[in-house]
């Protein structure tokens, strides 16, 4: 198996808040040969979604994970459900793909958070469910200048009323920082991940999913009319393979897979609770989740326990100096921009992959050629709603389904390989430098 990253980036972290408060039940690795009508590999939000409705529909379906499932970028998010998937802007949307399909991609991006709320509800699982909406926070007074001028296409985009925040009424919304102005959004909420994918787990369980844990994927390859694809320990033999790795790809399992993703490294630090007078000094008592208009965003929130979770993007490499490094960084982002609480003690500290596509759209189909295989990734840091979502329209695309939901043909088109190959993490380092300056 080949990543382009290194191994620590692919170890489960040893400090991450989730673990402590839904620590993951153990399934168990796969041993011997088994037979399976769907294998799918990756136990995240997509791959326990897609497994879901395949399962329901009468589909013998196998799921497995290289580590545990979960541990991936389910189990290491900032916790937000909420509109996105992409990184296009609407007007580049339209120019790329026709108005037709924009509008389709942000009826599915809503859609993507309305089926997150229903599975929650569905199936009564709890995931410390807080925010009305997400906060989109001005970093500068240009900033604040264009978000006002957008919120008329806003609010006709997503068929709501965005709610604008000066800046002198920051502060008396118990949203106090370094901002100036902001605008709200009523889409979305925020939720505990690893309460999600814990309670995503035990549903497709108990409709029949087989579920394996610590079993990677050596090989995929056909035999025949079948797939078979092989483990340390054992083999499955299945009809259709769907690969729901994301950033935690590999590079040739199977082949296909090289260079059509990048990796990208995000950081999150989560505080101990903070006491109500220190929240009233610094002015931030909402629990409202929030990002911050810069290209290489903060998202932050105080979560229902008191505690504050704050994550930011721009690791390039998972070596000790660089993790140190990006430690640094983060700690003095957060600092900044809440000073009242940088003698506040920070409990946990992890980093997890997201997953960048060259077309800057994800991708949910059948791979070109290789009857039977099936992918879904790319979701650009808002795999909570868009992962899930797209897991799910996947399995209808598999049992020749209409789709149930929106779901724009643009998603169906292969993705296009990188440049550089396994070298293509420098790519990313003329863009953060860029954006770094754009940013002040």
């Amino acid at each position: 198996m080949r990543r382009i990253y290194e191994d620590a980036a692919y170890r489960t972290p040893q400090s991450y808040w989730w673990r402590d408060t839904a620590p993951p039940a153990l399934q168990p690795q796969l041993d011997g040969d088994h037979r399976t009508e769907v294998a799918i590999i990756g136990g995240g939000f997509t791959g326990l979604n897609a497994a879901l409705v395949l399962e329901k529909a009468g589909v013998d379906t196998t799921v497995i994970d290289a580590e545990q499932p979960g541990w991936g970028a389910s189990g290491r998010n900032g916790g937000f459900c909420c509109l996105g998937g992409s990184k296009l802007g609407s007007a580049l949307l339209a120019h790329r793909f026709g108005n037709d399909q924009r509008v389709e991609w942000h009826k599915a991006e809503r859609a993507a958070v309305d089926h997150v709320d229903a599975l929650l509800s569905d199936n009564q699982i709890d995931v410390d469910r807080h925010s009305d909406g997400e906060t989109l926070l001005a970093h500068t007074p240009k900033a604040m200048r264009e978000i006002r001028k957008s919120s008329d296409a806003t609010a006709a985009t997503y068929g709501v009323t965005p709610d604008i925040i000066p800046a002198e009424e920051l502060r008396q919304r118990g949203l106090g920082g370094k901002f100036h102005g902001g605008i709200t959004l009523p889409i979305g909420f925020a939720l505990n991940p690893a309460k999600y994918h814990a309670g995503l787990a035990r549903t497709a369980g108990a409709a029949g999913v087989r579920l394996f844990g610590q079993t990677p994927a050596q090989s995929i390859t056909r035999t025949g009319s079948t797939w078979r694809v092989t483990t340390p320990t054992g083999t499955i033999t299945a009809d259709k393979v769907v690969l729901a790795t994301n950033g935690y790809s590999s590079e040739d399992v199977p082949e296909w897979l090289r260079a059509r993703y990048l990796p990208v490294q995000s950081s999150i630090i989560v505080t101990r609770p903070i006491t109500e007078d220190e929240q009233m000094r610094q002015g931030w008592t909402s629990l409202q989740m929030c990002y911050d208009s810069r290209i290489l965003l903060h998202y932050f929130r105080l979560m229902p326990d008191g505690r504050f979770l704050f994550g930011m993007r721009g690791g390039l490499r998972a070596t000790t100096s660089a993790e140190a490094a990006l430690s640094q960084k983060i700690r003095t982002d957060f600092h900044a921009l809440f000073p009242e609480w940088r003698d506040v003690e920070i409990t946990h500290e992890w980093s997890g992959l997201v997953c960048l596509m060259r077309r800057l759209t994800p991708f949910a189909g059948p791979v070109p050629d290789q009857p039977g295989l099936f992918a879904a990734m790319g979701y650009h840091g808002n795999g909570v709603a868009m992962g899930s979502y797209l897991g799910a329209r996947l399995a209808e695309t598999m049992l020749e389904r209409p789709s149930s939901g929106a779901f724009p043909a643009f998603l169906s088109a292969p993705p296009a390989r990188f440049p550089l190959g396994s070298l293509r993490r420098l790519l990313l380092a003329p863009a953060y430098t860029a954006a770094t300056l754009f940013d002040r």
